[in-house]
């Protein structure tokens, strides 16, 4: 077994209007599982899109010792979310700076990400 600490950092579907969030949440899950299943210790992080996410994230990165931090694809590819997706980054690199960051395209790509930054 691993002992190597992922947290996977995504956007609360149910925060999200005009989105499916039971759909969201099903591949979710099936990432996470699958993360878990491969061996690693993996946490994630739901967030609103609000001022709100940051405070939580921060505590979260701050409050443990990551191997792996992987912002999902929620938040890195809508242009309008760009400020926010680089306050993340930045939030993360200062709260757990011997992390690799990771970045998966949806929910269920989190093992392919954090296998892509692990040496």
């Amino acid at each position: 077994m691993s002992a190597t600490r992922v947290l996977i950092v995504g956007l609360d579907p149910h925060a999200l209007p005009g989105v499916d969030a039971q759909a969201v949440e099903h591949g979710l899950a099936y990432g996470l599982e699958r993360m878990r299943a491969a061996g690693y210790l993996a946490e994630q992080l739901l967030v609103a899109l609000d001022e709100s996410s940051l405070g939580l994230i921060e505590r979260a990165v701050v409050g443990q010792a990551w191997d792996v931090v992987v912002i999902g694809g929620g938040i890195r590819k809508p242009e309008p979310l760009l400020e926010f997706f680089e306050t993340v980054v930045n939030l993360v690199h200062a709260g757990a700076p011997t992390a690799r960051i990771a970045f998966n395209a949806d929910g269920g790509a989190s093992l392919e990400a954090v296998q892509r930054v692990l040496p």
